[in-house]
């Protein structure tokens, strides 16, 4: 056990010094990116190289249900066991556990040893491989947005504010106010505590523009690295909420007529064996790349919509004037664009992408993200004229419906090449699946006023 621990990351390290650790969580992503796997004792973890999980974790909708997706040539439903190793760069705190417990993100390979092309994790790391195929380096930076609410035990009820330090409801329309993050002192605190504990650096958390809704932003860096960040902190956000009696909610739109969450994300480019922007000229001046990427997320970002914003309330995030966008238009340092250019210096020069919500499996957004910005690269995509002004004026250009933007997600091969043909296929049948789970509940709005009027 000793030896085994010697090895840890430093954070989990300095976590542990001095205790016995009891517990070892070992976790992968699934599709909506839950958290799946064993928890096992630490000395049977210290034993063992790997563990074993159905493939079906992949096949499984947000509801529990299964979408089809076993090989075609099969004939229906297979389960296959997959083998979990551990990624021990990954080994982290849980620190709201009751005794003394890390987690492990694992990564999930067949029988002979090759990558499981669906694991989320793995289309992220395929993505990433295109780029230093070329000599590049991608980093990301994630913006993560959220809602803290009041508890809600019946899903017939709306979704209320949190109760604050005042004693009154979070109120809305306070973003950047400081009084309104100290409403939620508490929680931050323990937000900035399980952080701190996990070796996690947040560059800032502010007040968004919901009742009760925040934002963090994390240090750019491996897309990879980032991705568990994400998926790391959506657990210890929720759990630092429940220790409040609140829940934390990553649901693109929670609270009707209120702002959606976003998960905003950062691009730029680095040339491996230089260390240079490839967005930024000798000169400090944008070059050919830099706009060839933003035509390839003007390309293909309609198509890669299914990924970005994959439940049917995803999609109410896309409303006019809501802080989230409603077409592709680019523009310098314009928060009503879906593509934004943020001020920066040419070394730090990068590529804004508003479109994806924070609902969205970090691993696949931010590999799909990655994904058009290739393909732009790779094919010299131009982009339209800057955009200048008010783009909430202009007309919307992307899916407004999931069953729309599967529909170009399915046809979208060139994006299938680069994020994997079998995770294409395996991710459409879930998703329509859950659609189609969607299409037989009745809302109270119909009940309202359809029943007696129609």
């Amino acid at each position: 056990m000793k030896e085994w621990t010697a090895t840890l990351p430093e954070p989990a390290a300095l976590y542990l010094e001095g205790k016995r650790l009891d517990e070892v969580e070992c976790i992968i992503a699934d599709l909506p990116g839950i958290a799946r796997g064993k928890a096992v004792p630490a000395s049977k973890f210290a034993r063992q190289e790997y563990f074993h999980l159905p493939d079906s974790i992949f096949f499984q909708t947000i509801t529990g249900d299964w979408g089809e997706a076993a090989d075609e040539k099969d004939g229906g439903f297979i389960e296959r066991d997959m083998i979990l190793k551990p990624d021990m760069s990954t080994a982290t705190a849980a620190p709201w556990t009751g005794d003394w417990t890390l987690q492990v993100i694992h990564d999930a390979y067949d029988r002979k040893g090759r990558p499981v092309p669906y694991a989320p994790r793995n289309v992220l790391k395929r993505v990433v491989q295109l780029y230093r195929d070329q000599g590049w380096e991608p980093v990301v930076a994630p913006e993560m947005e959220f809602y803290v609410t009041a508890r809600n035990l019946d899903p017939a009820k709306k979704i209320e504010p949190m109760m604050g330090r005042s004693g009154r409801p979070a109120a809305a329309r306070q973003a950047y106010s400081m009084t309104a993050v100290d409403e939620f002192g508490p929680v931050i605190d323990d937000i900035y505590d399980f952080a701190e504990a996990q070796g996690f650096e947040i560059d800032g958390i502010t007040q968004e523009g919901g009742a009760g809704q925040l934002e963090i932003n994390l240090l750019h860096g491996d897309p990879v690295k980032l991705a568990d960040e994400v998926f790391y902190f959506k657990r210890l956000i929720r759990e630092a909420a429940l220790r409040h009696d609140a829940f934390a909610t990553f649901m693109a739109k929670p609270i009707e007529d209120e702002p959606g969450s976003a998960m905003h994300i950062h691009h730029s480019i680095m040339e491996i064996e230089t260390g240079r922007n490839i967005f930024s000229g000798p000169q400090g001046g944008e070059t050919d790349a830099f706009f060839h990427f933003i035509g390839g997320l003007q390309k293909h970002l309609p198509a890669a919509i299914a990924v970005l914003a994959p439940y049917v309330n995803s999609y109410r995030r896309y409303v006019k004037d809501q802080a989230a966008p409603i077409n592709l238009e680019w523009g310098r340092d314009n928060r009503t664009t879906g593509i934004r250019i943020p001020l920066a210096g040419p070394g730090s020069r990068r590529v804004e992408n508003r479109l994806a919500g924070m609902d969205c499996n970090p691993y696949l957004g931010i590999a799909v993200s990655l994904a058009c910005g290739y393909l732009g690269l790779m094919n010299e995509d131009r982009p339209s004229r800057q955009f200048r002004g008010d783009a909430y004026e202009g007309e919307g250009d992307i899916p407004r419906v999931l069953g729309e933007a599967l529909d170009l997600f399915d046809e979208a091969e060139a994006l299938h090449e680069v994020l994997g043909p079998e995770f294409c296929r395996v991710y459409s049948i879930v998703k329509r699946a859950e659609y189609e789970e969607f299409l037989q509940v009745i809302s109270p709005w119909e009940r309202e006023h359809l029943l007696l009027n129609v």
